[in-house]
């Protein structure tokens, strides 16, 4: 089975101006990968990344695998997505092309999407 990934952005934060964002920097992006790392969900690779370029609406997430589409999610309060997250990646893992129909989607994810890519034709 191929891994799924959701990229974390760490430098996503509503109080500290993406230029002054260090490494050492505690943002809700990073408060978000922490807990979502503590969830130690074995069927998910949660990576942490430098941004995903939607710096006016933090905290962002991406969900991707190949041959799936890929879904953006933007605005997440870090204190309050961890369970949606979680409930949408065991949609999406379980879906055999990753689309997860808008209804499905947990709580307030759907309002949170920013798109949906679809996966790349194969070769």
């Amino acid at each position: 089975m191929t891994k799924h990934t959701l990229f974390v952005c760490r430098t996503c934060s509503a109080t500290i101006a993406h230029d002054d964002v260090t490494d050492d920097t505690i943002t809700e992006g990073v408060l978000l990968l922490k807990q979502l790392q503590e969830l130690n969900l074995t069927e998910l690779n949660v990576q942490s990344v430098g941004c995903l370029w939607t710096c006016d609406r933090p905290c962002s997430v991406t969900f991707a695998c190949p041959g799936k589409y890929t879904y953006h999610f933007v605005d997440l309060h870090h204190a309050e997505f961890v369970s949606e997250l979680q409930q949408f990646s065991e949609l999406y893992q379980n879906s055999a092309d990753g689309y997860v129909k808008p209804p499905k989607m947990p709580g307030e994810l759907r309002s949170r999407l920013l798109v949906r890519v679809p996966p790349l034709p194969e070769p």
